[in-house]
């Protein structure tokens, strides 16, 4: 016999996975978690126009790794490390490398795909 989950069961679940990466570029290591479904909804938000969400905007995926890498890097605590849009601006202007590198983890926990930034592109 199957047993269902209760929604109070689903709400009480600790369900966003973490990973810690290093990060030598940046001297150490940094938390990144797992979006959680509306964060995710905000950041690609970010990359699409349009009431439907259908359009692309116009600077396409300018910025992407910088969103994505401030929106999923947290303290011990788990609260975002990065909140404004000048960190944020800042934050791109580190290591491709170092980013990218925070951004595989963020895509990866975060169940994004290469499919995912392909429907954000419109290719």
């Amino acid at each position: 016999m199957t047993t269902y989950l209760s929604a109070d069961q689903i709400l009480g679940a600790d369900d966003l996975d973490y990973e810690d990466v290093p990060v030598p570029e940046w001297g150490g290591t940094v938390r990144v978690r797992e979006l959680p479904g509306t964060e995710r909804d905000k950041f690609e938000a970010q990359f699409v126009g349009g009431k439907d969400g259908a359009s692309i905007r116009a600077e396409g995926l300018e910025g992407f790794r910088a969103r994505l890498a401030a929106a999923a890097i947290v303290d011990a605590d788990g609260k975002p490390l990065f909140r404004s849009a000048a960190e944020t601006k800042r934050l791109g202007e580190k290591s491709a490398n170092a980013l990218q590198r925070v951004v595989d983890a963020a895509m990866r926990l975060s169940g994004m795909g290469e499919q995912d930034v392909a429907e954000l592109t419109g290719n």
